[in-house]
Order: C-alpha cells, then sequence, then structure tokens
C-alpha cells in the first residue's frame, strides 16, 4: 500500500473522508498526538487499525466525536461527566462512559466491553476531518505498537516504527500542540476514577468537579485493558482449538461455517475476523452454552484474536 501525504486544505480533508467512508485507516493530527482513524462503526475498518499498528491484544479504542450532542448519540453523559465535557471538551480529555444501546459502535473497538472512551479533539484538522466525514472515528495513536507516540506527520511515516505503506493516508498537520496521550476518567461508584494521566492535569479536573480524583491502589478493577486476565469473559465456558463442538456446546468456527451457522471468518481472512469476534462471542454468549472456538493462526491480527480468546477463556478472578 502506498501512503498518500495529504495537506490540511479542503480538498486534503474531503479525501480523507472519502478514504474513511470507503473503509480505510487515516492518520490525522490532534491536539495531544497524531492518531489513526477508522470509521467506529464499520468493524472490518477498524481491524485495519489493529493491523496496521500490529497491535498485540484488542484493547478498547477511543472514539472521537466533532461535539457533546455527538458523543451522547454513543454514549451515557449526564452528572459530572457532562460537567467535565462542559469543562474541557474540545481538548485532551477522554470519558469512559456507558455505551448507549443502538450507538452503532462496532464491538471491537469497545472490546466487548459496555463502556465506550469518548472525546472530543480541540485540533481544526480533526474538527474539520468529523465534519466532513460526518460520523465517530476510532482513533488510537498512528504508531506501530509498542512504539514512541507521533506528534509529526514525519514521525507516523518514519521507516522505524512508522505506518508507511500500512494505511491509506495521513493528513500532514504540523506538530501536535500538546504532545501527550489525553487524560483518561471513568467511574469507580459513582467517583471519577483517573485511569490515565494525560494533556489536562489531575488538579485541574479535582478543581473543576470540586473534589478528590480515585487514583493508583483504589483502582481495583480498572477499565485499562489487559489488567485481569479473565477482563474479557463471556458468562459461558470457554473452550479454545477446537476441532468441532461437543454435545451441548456453541461452535464458533474460522472457515466455513459449521451447522451452528457462526464463524469468525468463512474465507479464513483473519481482519475480517477480528472485525466480528466481539460480536460472535456475545451472540454465542446469549445462547447459554458452553462455548468451542476453532484455532486461529497464530500469525498477524491472529495473535490479537488469540490473545482475546485466551483472556476470555482465562479461569475466572475471585
Amino acid at each position: 500500500m502506498h501512503t498518500v501525504i495529504l495537506h490540511p486544505d479542503p480538498a486534503g480533508i474531503a479525501r480523507a473522508a472519502s478514504l474513511l467512508a470507503a473503509g480505510e485507516a487515516v492518520a490525522l493530527p490532534t491536539e495531544t498526538v497524531y492518531g489513526l482513524a477508522a470509521d467506529a462503526r464499520n468493524g472490518a475498518a477498524v481491524a485495519r487499525i489493529y493491523a496496521a499498528k500490529g497491535r498485540p491484544a484488542f484493547n478498547p479504542l477511543i472514539v472521537h466525536v466533532a461535539d457533546v450532542a455527538a458523543a451522547q448519540a454513543i454514549a451515557v453523559l449526564e452528572g459530572d461527566a457532562l460537567a467535565l465535557a462542559a469543562a474541557f471538551w474540545p481538548g485532551p480529555l477522554t470519558l469512559v462512559l456507558p455505551l448507549r444501546p443502538g450507538s452503532g459502535i462496532a464491538g471491537i473497538v469497545t472490546a466487548g466491553l459496555d463502556t465506550v472512551g469518548v472525546r472530543v479533539p480541540a485540533h481544526p484538522v480533526a474538527q474539520a476531518v468529523l465534519a466532513a466525514f460526518g460520523g465517530p472515528l476510532a482513533a488510537p495513536s498512528a504508531n506501530a505498537s509498542g512504539r514512541i507516540s507521533p506528534t509529526t506527520a514525519a514521525h507516523v511515516l518514519d521507516p522505524e516504527g512508522g505506518l508507511a505503506g500500512r494505511i491509506a493516508a495521513v493528513i500532514d498537520g504540523g506538530a501536535c500542540p500538546v504532545g501527550v496521550e489525553s487524560t483518561i476518567l471513568g467511574w469507580r461508584d459513582g467517583r471519577a476514577a483517573l485511569l490515565r494521566p494525560g494533556g489536562i492535569p489531575a488538579e485541574a479536573i479535582e478543581a473543576a468537579l470540586g473534589a478528590a480524583l480515585v487514583r493508583g491502589g483504589d483502582l481495583d478493577a480498572p477499565d485499562a485493558p489487559g489488567q485481569l486476565s479473565s477482563h474479557y469473559a463471556p458468562r459461558a465456558p470457554l473452550r479454545l482449538n477446537a476441532a468441532r463442538a461437543e454435545p451441548g456446546e456453541t461452535f464458533i468456527g474460522f472457515g466455513p461455517a459449521g451447522a451452528g451457522g457462526l464463524t469468525l471468518s468463512a474465507s479464513g481472512d483473519l481482519t475480517e475476523a477480528a472485525a466480528r469476534l466481539f460480536n460472535l462471542l456475545r451472540a454465542a454468549d446469549r445462547l447459554g452454552r458452553p462455548i468451542a472456538v476453532a484455532r486461529v493462526p497464530e500469525t498477524g491480527l491472529g495473535r490479537a484474536i488469540n490473545d482475546r480468546l485466551r483472556r476470555a477463556a482465562a479461569p475466572r478472578e475471585g
């Protein structure tokens, strides 16, 4: 793939919006760092983010929206969360909120959770792309997994740890003014909790709330992904690397669907499998039977799929 460099002018913004509508991934500047954006309602598009980054696990992604109204369309935003949105949006604050039923957000974005991280970026280029695209964009940092977050378009395209040749385009909007990721807040027993320090100081948030944030050791079950081995577990027991279903099991295949009709990808495509994973696990869980999942290759996105499945199959904690 040839990665196109777009200018932050009307033609470049329109081209970026067109690529995003076609299900491609596009890097764009925000005030924090460059993000790798894809349509948050399109699971296959979001799977391309993971493929491009080489991300080893399906972590929940932050959804970027144009304004508070757009946030309320996908998440339940009220009380202290609404007050913080009024105080700090647009800006480098992400709020982890209950996912609104019927939001249309792809399951791969939330990693199967019932919450979603949302923020309204302040960068004029990000705002222009959101306006032209007309929908929510999932956008983690635009770098290979484990590498330094990019604050310029050149960083995004860096031969060492960059994404040149892996994504459709990058909009060169200059250097990011904040240069560190957004502050992430969740809620614990009705109290705002600091899940990740970032571009807005915790002290400023506490001043706006008139209350201290829950921090550090008080976070016994953090929203940050990968903290618990069974963090992603469905209610039903899960058996991995299954050749077929045993009596009483629901089978999720990889390849042509069996008698139950559930398959991650009939053609054995790992990008399609990643996009369908969370929705299929939920569908199987609703049937109320133990779940057996076919072997998925441990290559490319298969590593992330298998990481998720191993966590789902882990013994329950507590």
